[in-house]
């Protein structure tokens, strides 16, 4: 494997597991570190969402008792069944609409200035959540994501289906649209991960699957190296962000989708960097 490649791929791969989790999209940042990197082809838009797996196991592995306990309680155990109806049911309106919507939106908008604004308009939505959040504390039968009914997940799936704009964030959109429906911020962010997993491994299978044509032995190392650095730096991250909700709300990552935003609109309006669309 060329040596320049392999950069790429770790670097791509750093890139995922670090923005993955937080409420800063990371297909938006994979479309601008694609952009600048010059790795932008049918290939490449594939390697960014196989990529996302590696970060997944990261949480799978952070939640690996929790999620052990699930699968062994799936048959007898209601709080498990009422778990994974929850996920699914969460699951669906982003499954749906992608499959409806999905190859227009990524014709139309995964290009760096649409990502731009979204990451602009997502920063602002954050700020009035965080507001109302806490001039309006949520309820407080919510101790853990065992307490969310049906209902509150398929708004939670709702909000999720915004991430099929890039730029938005799924894990933004899960998050803050959990709170606004009055989640408290470690429920939904912990209902974000878990929410996850079948999301992004669902994509990532979708996607080695409909773009089988253009991938060949080849290319195992490129995607190799991409998971395992997502793993490495998603897992540090999923730990980092636990941490960091239990004393501080989202505002922060809020006014770096802002700035970041417009930076980007400001160099591809002066003409700073050459965004490749």
């Amino acid at each position: 494997m060329d040596i320049i490649i392999a950069v790429k791929a770790i670097l791509m791969g750093v890139v995922e597991g670090l923005t993955e989790f937080l409420p800063i999209s990371s297909t938006g940042h994979l479309i601008l570190a694609g952009s600048l990197l010059n790795f932008t082809d049918e290939k490449a838009k594939v390697f960014e969402i196989v990529i996302q797996a590696g970060a997944i196991l990261a949480v799978c592995w952070e939640y690996r008792k929790r999620i052990v306990s699930i699968f062994s309680g799936i048959t007898h155990d209601r709080k498990a069944q009422k778990f994974v109806l929850n996920v699914f049911v969460a699951f669906l309106p982003l499954a749906l609409l992608g499959l409806i919507f999905g190859n227009a939106i990524k014709a139309a908008l995964f290009s760096p200035v649409p990502v731009a604004l979204a990451f602009i308009i997502g920063g602002i939505v954050i700020l009035i959540v965080e507001r109302h959040h806490k001039l309006c504390p949520p309820a407080v039968r919510f101790e853990s994501v065992d307490d969310m009914s049906i209902t509150d997940a398929f708004k939670v799936g709702i909000a999720q289906a915004a991430a099929l704009i890039p730029g938005t964030s799924r894990s933004g959109a899960t998050i803050i649209g959990g709170m606004a429906f009055g989640l408290p911020r470690r429920v939904a962010t912990e209902f974000s991960f878990f929410l996850a997993i079948p999301t992004l491994m669902l994509a990532t299978v979708y996607s080695l699957i409909k773009e089988r044509h253009i991938l060949t032995l080849a290319d195992l190392p490129m995607f190799t190296l991409g998971s395992i650095s997502a793993f490495i730096s998603a897992f540090m991250c999923v730990r980092w962000l636990l941490r960091f909700i239990s004393t501080h709300d989202f505002t922060v990552f809020a006014w770096y989708r802002i700035v970041f935003g417009l930076i980007v609109l400001a160099s591809s309006h002066y003409g700073w960097v050459v965004w490749v669309h």
